[in-house]
C-alpha cells in the first residue's frame, strides 16, 4: 500500500509457541520492502502507554527457536474503552506507525478491527493461540507445539498409569474449544475423550468409566478439554469419588495448564508462523486491511477479520467417532 512506512507489530492475549518466529518473519519482510518496523510490548495496554521498541532485522536475530514472545503479552480492560483506544490510536500517530500486524486470538482480532472502524489504521492479523479455535485457518500459530507438548506428557503419565493399574484423568487446555483434546486423545490412545463441543453425560460417562475398568483390570486414559460441560477433570473425579461403586479404582487427576503454552515451537509452527508474517506485510503492501491471514488448503488465504471473531470453527466429528471407534 502507498503510504505505508512503519508497520507495528504486537503479540496479544494468551501466549503461543512460535509468536516470535512470526514477529521475526514481519520485521525482515517489511525491512526488505524498505518499511520500518515499531514492536508494541504488552499487546493493547502497550499500546496505550507508548510502550515501543525499534526492530531491526538485528533484533530479531536468535528468536526463531524460543517459546512465549519477546513482545510481551497482556490483558487490557482500558482498551475496551473508546477513550482507551483513542489514546492508543493517537500514540500510534506520534509514533509514525500507520498499519499494524497483530498476533493472536480472537480478542486480538476484535480489537484490531475496533483500531480499524474507528481511526482507520490498516490492521492484519496472524493467528496466534494453542486452541486452534479461529475461525478463517485450519492451524493457528502455537496449536502444534501444544498438542506434541501434550501427548510427550500422556506418554508418561501411560507408564505409571500402567504399572499402578490406575486410571488418569488428564485435562489438557481448551475452555471453548476441544481441538486439543480431541486430537490428543487419539494420538495418545485415550479410552475417552470429553470436549465442550460434545454434550456429555456424567451418568453416561461414569458407566463408561466403570466398564473400562472393570473389564480390563488395567490402566486407563481420560483425556479432558478444561472447558468440558461436565466441568473439567477435578469435577468428575470428585463426582466418581463420592460413589462407592468406584471405590476399587486407583484414580489420580492430572493437569497439564501452561506447560503447554511453553517451550520450543516445532518446526511446523515455526515455518506457519513464519509463512503467516510474511504473508501480512505483504498484505498490507497489496493494499488489504481489516483481514486475518490464514492456512485454508495448504494455502494461504485472508478472512475478512469480523468473520474470525464473530463465526465459530467446527470441530470435526469425524473425529469424535473416531476415538470411539479406536477406544
Amino acid at each position: 500500500m502507498e503510504g505505508i512506512q512503519r508497520i507495528g507489530v504486537y503479540t496479544s492475549g494468551g501466549d503461543a509457541p512460535g509468536m516470535n518466529a512470526c514477529v521475526r518473519a514481519v520485521v525482515r519482510t517489511a525491512y526488505a520492502h524498505d518499511i520500518e518496523v515499531v514492536g508494541i510490548r504488552r499487546g493493547y495496554e502497550g499500546m496505550i502507554d507508548s510502550d515501543f521498541v525499534e526492530m531491526t532485522p538485528r533484533s530479531v536475530s536468535n528468536i526463531l527457536q524460543k517459546g512465549g514472545t519477546v513482545l510481551k503479552s497482556a490483558r487490557s480492560d482500558r482498551f475496551r474503552t473508546p477513550e482507551g483506544r483513542a489514546v492508543a490510536a493517537e500514540n500510534l500517530t506520534e509514533m509514525g506507525i500507520n498499519a499494524l500486524v497483530a498476533i493472536g486470538g480472537d480478542g486480538s482480532m476484535r480489537g484490531a478491527t475496533l483500531l480499524n472502524q474507528e481511526h482507520g489504521i490498516s490492521v492484519v492479523g496472524c493467528p496466534g493461540t494453542i486452541d486452534n479455535d479461529l475461525y478463517g485457518t485450519d492451524e493457528t500459530i502455537g496449536y502444534d507445539t501444544a498438542m506434541n507438548t501434550a501427548i510427550e506428557n500422556i506418554d508418561r503419565i501411560r507408564d505409571t498409569a500402567d504399572a499402578h493399574n490406575r486410571l488418569f484423568l488428564i485435562e489438557v487446555m481448551g475452555r471453548d474449544a476441544g481441538f486439543i483434546a480431541l486430537n490428543c486423545g487419539i494420538g495418545g490412545g485415550a479410552e475417552l475423550v470429553l470436549i465442550p463441543e460434545n454434550q456429555s453425560d456424567l451418568k453416561e460417562v461414569k458407566k463408561q468409566i466403570f466398564g473400562l475398568m472393570s473389564s480390563h483390570a488395567r490402566s486407563s486414559i481420560v483425556v479432558v478439554a478444561e472447558g468440558d460441560q461436565l466441568g473439567g477433570a477435578q469435577r468428575i473425579a470428585d463426582a466418581l469419588k463420592n460413589d462407592p461403586k468406584f471405590d476399587f479404582i486407583d484414580l489420580r487427576v492430572c493437569i497439564l495448564g501452561h506447560t503447554q503454552r511453553g517451550g520450543s515451537p516445532t518446526a511446523r509452527d515455526r515455518v506457519l508462523a513464519s509463512r503467516f508474517g510474511v504473508a501480512a506485510v505483504e498484505a498490507l503492501i497489496e493494499g488489504h486491511t481489516n483481514v486475518m491471514v490464514g492456512l485454508i488448503g495448504g494455502e494461504i488465504k485472508m478472512t475478512p477479520m469480523k468473520n474470525v471473531w464473530s463465526r465459530s470453527k467446527s470441530i470435526d466429528y469425524e473425529l469424535i467417532n473416531l476415538t470411539k471407534m479406536l477406544s
